[in-house]
């Protein structure tokens, strides 16, 4: 198949939500995508290896996406070549009472990846500008001193959080973590038909909640909140990218093309060399290993 023009994805101009594709129009097979992924999510597992012995960058993966949107199978696919010590991912539910003792960033500051590693959010910080603002009364479990009421949570509120997660993504690219943010942008029929899905096949039943149906009701309240989302805070250092998500091999081959493509322009990520002493003994070595009794 024809390589994947990537660019297309990468958010670097305001947008309307309403005009980002949601399907891309595919020439290739299912099978042709799966193939081309499988190759791909090779290189990256190798460029994973190069990554962890040169110990200097972490990777931050970060997943949004409204219910259905594929979040969970795209990890599965994408990073199924993959070192198991090299990626460790983190899908944070409602905050814990230990969680809400602290600052809302908190939890998302002790799951950051390690240098050398790749670390993936399913679902990530940006949660706190998405589900508190659709339902404002969940800010109030948070027990901020200067938030009595919803009243208290006004747009001064709001400026302020978007000021804290790009000074947080910030300092994180500053100190050697290399972030990508992905929205798997999913239509809402073809949500609809995923739901259906789920409650046609007995084996997926377990992940239907009626709570689907009423967030599904807040749709546009939703893009609403990710369209601001996209426009303030896609950074050169923290980009966001719309991916296309209503088919999902090819969603999954967007997302590991866009990591190896951007990996690959860090040309510093190399192995790192045997120390001089050790790289002339090298025969030395050799000879005592091959004259072992």
């Amino acid at each position: 198949m024809e390589s994947l023009d990537t660019s297309i994805c990468l958010i670097d101009k305001p947008v309307n939500i309403s005009e980002l594709p949601t399907r891309l129009p595919v020439v290739a097979s299912k099978a042709a995508l799966e193939k081309q992924l499988k190759q791909t999510r090779r290189k990256l597992g190798d460029l994973q290896d190069t990554l962890y012995a040169h110990g200097k960058y972490a990777v931050l993966v970060c997943l949004q996406g409204m219910d259905t949107a594929g979040k969970d199978s795209l990890i599965r696919e994408v990073f199924k070549d993959f070192n198991a010590r090299g990626v460790v991912v983190y899908s944070f539910k409602v905050p814990t009472d230990l969680e809400k003792k602290h600052d809302y960033l908190w939890r998302h500051y002790i799951a950051l990846p390690a240098r050398g590693k790749f670390g993936v959010f399913n679902r990530t910080h940006y949660e706190n500008l998405l589900v508190t603002r659709v339902h404002p009364s969940y800010i109030l479990g948070e027990f901020l001193p200067d938030v009595q009421s919803t009243d208290d949570i006004d747009s001064t509120f709001w400026d302020r959080r978007f000021e804290q997660i790009n000074a947080f993504e910030k300092t994180i690219a500053q100190n050697g973590t290399l972030i990508f943010k992905f929205f798997l942008n999913i239509s809402k029929e073809e949500q609809k038909n995923r739901l259906l899905r789920r409650l046609d096949k007995p084996n997926k039943n377990w992940k239907f909640s009626p709570g689907d149906l009423d967030e599904r009701k807040l749709w546009s309240k939703y893009m609403t909140c990710y369209e601001d989302i996209l426009n303030r805070t896609s950074k050169t250092h923290a980009p966001w990218y719309n991916i296309p998500a209503d088919n999902k091999p090819m969603a999954r081959l967007l997302v590991a093309s866009i990591l190896l493509e951007e990996l690959k322009k860090y040309k510093d990520i190399v192995e790192p060399e045997l120390d001089d002493e050790i790289k002339a003994k090298i025969s030395d070595y050799k000879q005592q290993l091959q004259n072992e009794k």
